[in-house]
């Protein structure tokens, strides 16, 4: 592919400073850019590749400072964001799929829209509904009653279990198991563990992605939802009729207990726990490795295990790193102390 810099530019509404003719034949990171690719910089502390990079062109900010001239540069206020529009427009993959695999097995019942594609072993139950444009790639099982609608990407080894339905223009990666039976269990008199029935589903509004390997539990009763937009990170775990509100994002290894209702522009680092039955304010950011257990009603930035609010928990870990100091100083204090006691004791 040779795609002209000018068009680039144009694309991305960018200003060419330096040679406007060339084209490029494909996008990379700055530290591993060849002739005839185009990089981009946006953090700080990707500078430092920039001396040596051998990209043909660079995606910048105005202001900054162009000291080579043996590279183009396209100027633009968000560089990273320039570079993402220009990978979705000229290298979005299209994953190969089309028609349905002599070896899928499709229930009479089931109803599929138009354009569908069905890979290899494909299972597809009684009642199932798959909208149109829906691609399903090898070995995924679909159970009872399924729904997908429109411009899904289901990829290879996903397992989603009956009545669950998922909206349009979902992606579910490889791995993935939506709908498999909460974690619910009653004792018996005799302190024996007895499984109750989870006779809910999963709703899967539009817009999701969900990465690999991620487990969504079917409700006990009624749904457990991940409303539109949400995008989540592989590895995560999300209890039974649990609520994730639009446009919240989790990472790898969140594990959501049930019943919490997470909500609207939340974000979720690395190996976040959340106990069950809480809720979280809309627009509330949980740093890595942080364990909630109990409802944020305020939103903002939070940290630590048990949570809590940056700034005090930044103060906490300050202090508790000068711990071994405080002691000496105290015991210094202490014996100060003892003595002006002793003087005082002897003059009276």
């Amino acid at each position: 592919m040779q795609i002209a810099l000018k068009e680039i530019a144009k694309l991305v509404n960018g200003k060419i400073v330096g040679d406007s003719d060339i084209t490029i034949s494909s996008l990379a990171k700055i530290d591993e850019a060849k002739n005839s690719e185009l990089t981009f910089l946006y953090l700080p502390a990707y500078e430092k590749f920039f001396a040596n990079t051998k990209a043909s062109a660079i995606l910048v900010k105005p202001e900054f400072n162009k000291s080579r001239n043996d590279i183009t540069y396209i100027e633009v206020e968000e560089p990273d964001k320039a570079f993402s529009a220009l990978i979705m427009h000229f290298f979005s993959p299209s994953f190969y799929l089309k028609g349905i695999d002599k070896t899928a097995s499709i229930d009479s019942s089931a109803e599929l829209g138009t354009n569908v594609a069905l890979g290899k072993n494909v299972v597809l139950s009684a009642g199932c509904k798959i909208g149109s444009n829906v691609k399903i790639f090898h070995n995924t099982v679909l159970l009872e009653n399924v729904e997908i609608g429109s411009d899904a990407l289901i990829f290879q080894n996903v397992s989603i279990r009956e009545d669950c339905k998922l909206g349009n223009r979902v992606i579910v990666h490889p791995g993935t198991v939506i709908g498999s039976d909460g974690f619910g269990y009653k004792q018996d008199e005799k302190g024996v563990y007895q499984k109750i029935p989870q006779i809910g589903n999963v709703i899967i509004e539009d817009d999701v992605e969900i990465g690999a390997n991620v487990t969504i539990d079917r409700a006990a009763i009624g749904s457990t939802i991940i409303k539109k937009g949400v995008k989540i990170d592989n590895l995560v775990q999300i209890a039974h009729n649990v609520v994730v509100d639009e446009n919240s994002v989790m990472s790898a290894q969140v594990g959501i207990s049930g019943s919490t209702k997470i909500g609207k522009n939340c974000i979720l680092a690395g190996q976040v726990g959340i106990v069950g039955h809480i809720e979280i304010a809309d627009g509330t950011i949980l740093t890595a490795q942080s364990g909630v257990s109990k409802s944020i009603r305020k939103p903002g930035y939070y940290f630590g295990s048990p949570v809590k609010e940056l700034k005090t928990a930044k103060l906490i870990e300050a202090h508790s790193r000068n711990l071994p100091d405080y002691y000496k100083r105290i015991t210094q204090l202490e014996e100060e102390v003892k003595m002006l006691k002793e003087k005082l004791k002897n003059k009276s």
